[in-house]
């Protein structure tokens, strides 16, 4: 989400109204509404195509793999190919203490890029780890950033991005199951014995 379409859209909610002071003279201003949730602003934008973002960024179909429209992932042959140019910087938000309602190292470095991007107008690839998913349903919700810093779609952020913690979660269970089964299968122990394993 880009801050323009940010602004444009918070001027949408606050109408303008014109007032007279007592000496006659005309006065604008905004008549201030509650800022909509998270999910109503992160509705209202259509996101923009993985591979238009990656044009702007000059990589090509080769470079990444696509994971639905809105995201990707980078191949590591990139490094490679750009061995010859100029590295950028580097900025790691790595830990923050949280405001009681959430606002932490996510929304911060997300905040960052929209800072350098449209109002330093410089080329910025932000990078988030894949939220925790047990604070979804409380009052912090689970890790796109809020308000006008967020990442969008972010139902897709939440619950299962690129399919990482998914393949893991399998493997894991499927270790366990095999372990399961040799210990069912192959042991002598009793019933009781496996139960109390579990």
């Amino acid at each position: 989400m880009h801050f323009r379409e940010a602004l444009t859209f918070d001027l949408k909610l606050n109408k303008p109204r014109t007032f007279k002071s007592i000496n006659g003279a005309s006065h604008h201003t905004h008549q201030r509404v509650k800022k909509p949730a998270d999910i109503g602003i992160a509705n209202f934008f259509a996101p923009l195509h993985i591979s238009e973002i990656a044009k702007q960024l000059n990589l090509s179909p080769d470079h990444y793999d696509l994971y639905g429209k809105y995201k990707a992932k980078v191949l590591l042959l990139v490094i490679d190919e750009l061995e010859g140019r100029e590295d950028g910087y580097y900025v790691l938000v790595g830990g923050i203490t949280p405001t009681s309602l959430g606002e932490g190292k996510s929304t911060t470095t997300i905040g960052l890029c929209q800072a350098l991007g449209p109002f330093l107008d410089k080329k910025v690839v932000t990078c988030l780890r894949h939220p925790s998913q047990g604070p979804t349903f409380g009052i912090k919700g689970g890790a796109p950033g809020g308000g006008y810093s967020q990442v969008i779609p972010m139902d897709e952020f939440n619950l299962h991005l690129t399919g990482d913690i998914h393949a893991i979660t399998v493997a894991n269970n499927l270790l366990a199951a095999a372990i399961d089964a040799r210990m069912f299968q192959e042991s002598t122990q009793s019933d009781k014995a496996l139960f109390n394993r579990l």
